[in-house]
Parts: structure tokens; sequence; C-alpha cells
């Protein structure tokens, strides 16, 4: 799926940004399963475990900030996983045998969807090596507008931060201090057309602005990981389809990375979703 050259720039940058290359067949069944989860999503009034809404979500007007597991709640969702492009570019970033982690699908809603703070992903899901990284599709044209993934190149290598607050609780994201110190201003914005692709490596730092745009940007994330990196603390987003292998095959031995990782609460119970932590709703 990659040449060479995009192979090396992820390896030294810690992300790609691949425009255009979802067939519109997928992106066409991945909106019709998101129209019927947001047809789903009129009938709650709460958060739950599968629908994280916004304070004012209503049945006549829905706002969602984010469906848990999609490729648990639609199968069109599941087989975009395992049997799209997908796959392939995990493939080529993390080895031939690929294991699938979790699923997300991420609104940032028109007109205020919530804002997203520097952090990075493999505090909260800590694996035995560092091969894991989250694939993310444009289901529509994402402008910068509409608040972009942004990442920190070269961050993937650097130090990994502490995600809990002074207080000791999780908040999820780097503390004021941490984030005052990174040079947002060296920040890459990664917007494009539908069915374009977002590649971060689990130890990148990342953000995204609030969406104050008359446009939502429904942004759904797979992860993915090399089938030797093993999981070493509950998955706080757990699916019927975690751990299986989408590519190549399951792994002899478990390859382990002498850096350490922060570890997160306990996740038995699952969370609501990231945006929740990070605003510290109960």
């Amino acid at each position: 799926m990659l040449t060479e050259e995009q192979r090396e720039f992820y390896v030294a940058n810690g992300y790609l940004l691949l425009e255009e290359v979802v067939p519109a067949d997928w992106l066409a069944r991945l909106r019709a399963a998101t129209e019927e989860m947001i047809e789903r999503s009129r009938a709650v009034a709460a958060s739950d475990a599968v629908f994280d809404i916004e304070p004012d979500h209503t049945a006549a007007e829905p706002r969602l900030r984010r469906v848990t597991s999609p490729v648990d709640q639609h199968p069109d969702y599941w087989a975009y996983a395992r049997d799209s492009l997908l796959a392939d570019v995990a493939a080529d970033l993390v080895g031939p045998d690929v294991k699938f982690h979790h699923s997300k699908l991420n609104f940032k809603w028109a007109r205020g969807g919530a804002e997203v703070k520097w952090h990075q992903d493999i505090q909260y899901w800590p694996h035995t090596n560092y091969s894991p990284l989250t694939i993310g599709t444009y289901l529509y044209d994402c402008g910068m507008d509409q608040a972009p993934l942004g990442v920190l190149p070269g961050s993937h290598d650097g130090e990994l931060y502490d995600l809990y607050g002074a207080d000791g609780v999780w908040t999820g994201s780097l503390s004021e201090a941490d984030a005052a110190s990174v040079p947002a201003d060296q920040a890459v914005y990664l917007p494009g057309p539908a069915g374009s692709l977002t590649v971060h490596n689990c130890r990148t730092l990342h953000c995204s602005a609030k969406n104050d745009s008359d446009l939502g940007r429904p942004l759904l994330l797979n992860v993915y990981s090399a089938a030797d990196a093993m999981t070493y603390t509950a998955n706080p987003l757990n699916s019927s389809h975690a751990g299986e292998i989408v590519r190549g095959r399951p792994a002899r031995w478990a390859r382990h990375d002498p850096r350490p990782c922060l570890l997160p609460p306990d996740w038995s119970g699952g969370y609501t979703s990231l945006f929740a932590l990070q605003k510290r709703e109960s």
C-alpha cells in the first residue's frame, strides 16, 4: 500500500496523511452506517457504553462526541477494519502480522464540537512495545475550520508524559505546564478530502481544536499493533474483536521495548470517552 518513502517518513515523524485513498463504495457504506448510529442516538438521554453525547444532545437535534467500539455496533465497521486497505497500511508500518485492538468514531459536531487536548495514546492502553498505531478515516471533507487532527512531528521518539493531574486523578492530557512546553508552532495539522487517512504512532503527541464551523467532522479511528505487542492492562474500549489477527499470523513470542510506560487507572470497567476524562466529567 505504501511507498518506501512513506514508510520512512512515518518512522522519522510518527505520522502520515494519505489523501483520498478510501474507495467510494467503502465511504458510502461507512456513511450509511454512521447515519444509522446517529438515528439510534436520538433515543439516548445520557452517555452510556455506546454513545458519548454532548450536554445539549436531544432527540430532535442529536449531538454526539463518540460512538464507542463501532465495530460491535454495525457489521460494515468491522468489515472495513478487517477487509479494507486499513489493515494493509498497518502491515506496511508494523510488520506483516497485524492485530486489531479497538475502534471509536469521534464526531466533532458542528458549532462547538469538543476540543481534544495534547496527549499521547499509549498511556491509555499500554503494550509490551510501541508498534500500536491509530488510523483515522475522514468520512467527509475536513478542512482547517473543522479542527482536523494536529500532530507534533518526531514526538514519538521523545518522552512519554504523565497524564495524571496534580491531585493524582487521571486527566488523559498533558498538564498545563507540560502543554506549555510543547512547541505548538511546530505542530502539523492534517486536513483532507473525504476518504483520506491519518496515521499516528501511539507515542505521537496530538490534539485537535474545538470545531466552531457549521460542518461536523466525523473521524472513524481504528487501532492496530504488531501481533507481538501484548497488552498488560485492561482494554478501556474493549470489543468482541479485540486481539483478532487481521493480517498474517499470531505471534509465538512477545516483543518487549525497554522504554517504560505510564500505567493508567484500572479500566476493567471501561470508561465513557477521552472527552469526558479530559473534562473531568463524572
